[in-house]
């Protein structure tokens, strides 16, 4: 067995979550470019231009990409030869969410109860931590962090079987021409497909750590990517929503097996600000 402190999973999440509130991962930034490209809007472009011009300054600078540093989505890989001491692994998350909040001056954006009061937590903790068992002796750990304007524009649906593909298409493109302008567009869809209400909720959210630019390993879900892709694009919501060609960068499909009669899917609408960023110990 290896044994891995609490205080080294909190120094690497605090680093992580910083990190991922700072710099747009590389393939976001080309996406960005590329869509710069593409736009035929003259107000989508200055959007886009403007996003580009945050990236490099939010870089530059170490300052926040967007004022909602987001609610701290973690994602932990914890191998089964994994011993951890000094504390829980949601005790060492959230230790390190609080430190990044701390030392990047980062908003605190947790509320402690849904209803009442809705006092701040002060530190944005709780992180939603969500853990996988796997083999080995390593851990691995991911932070998304998920702004509430694309996270409240995000949907389920428990569709008929029947509904099939063109169910799950209709539905998908109707999410997104209800947000319309609220997730901040261009967007990014994390969809889940398949298991349970919950399941299909957090495959979507898991797609979205898999990237802009990598299809499906599987090819019909990978074809249907492009044609989601397509469809919401053909919306014409646009940057900023002001109209354009580019209202979604990307999207990505993740499925699971499910019940006889049940066809759930999750739609995770992930703002421009497409942050993440993962390491290992």
């Amino acid at each position: 067995m290896r044994e891995i402190p609490a205080a080294d999973i909190s120094a690497l999440v605090s680093r992580l979550y910083q990190e991922a509130n700072f710099h747009l991962p590389g393939e976001v930034v080309t996406a960005l470019e590329e869509a710069l490209l593409k736009e035929e809007s003259e107000q989508g472009r200055e959007v886009l231009t403007t996003l580009l011009t945050n990236a490099e300054i939010a870089a530059r600078q170490r300052v926040p990409l967007c004022q909602d540093t987001g609610l701290a989505v973690v994602f932990a890989e914890v191998g089964q030869e994994v011993t951890i001491s000094g504390a829980t692994l949601q005790e060492a998350v959230d230790a390190g969410v609080a430190q990044a909040q701390r030392d990047g001056y980062l908003r605190a954006s947790v509320v402690r109860h849904p209803l009442g009061e809705r006092e701040n937590t002060g530190d944005n903790t709780p992180a939603m931590l969500h853990t996988e068992l796997v083999a080995g002796d390593g851990l691995k750990v991911t932070v998304l962090p998920k702004g509430a304007g694309s996270e409240n524009m995000s949907r389920l649906a428990m569709l008929k079987p029947a509904d099939g593909v063109e169910g799950l298409v209709d539905f998908v493109v109707e999410t997104v021409s209800r947000a319309g302008a609220s997730p901040c567009p261009p967007i990014f869809l994390g969809i889940g497909v398949g298991g349970a209400m919950d399941t299909a909720a957090l495959l979507a959210k898991k797609a979205l750590i898999r990237g802009a630019s990598v299809p499906s390993a599987d090819p019909d879900l990978a074809a249907l990517e492009l044609r989601l892709l397509e469809r919401v694009n053909s919306l014409g919501i646009g940057p900023g929503g002001f109209g354009g060609t580019v209202t979604c960068l990307g999207v990505a499909i993740e499925e699971y097996p499910c019940h006889i009669a049940s066809l759930p899917v999750a739609v995770n609408i992930q703002c421009n600000s497409y942050r993440r960023a993962a390491g290992r110990i």
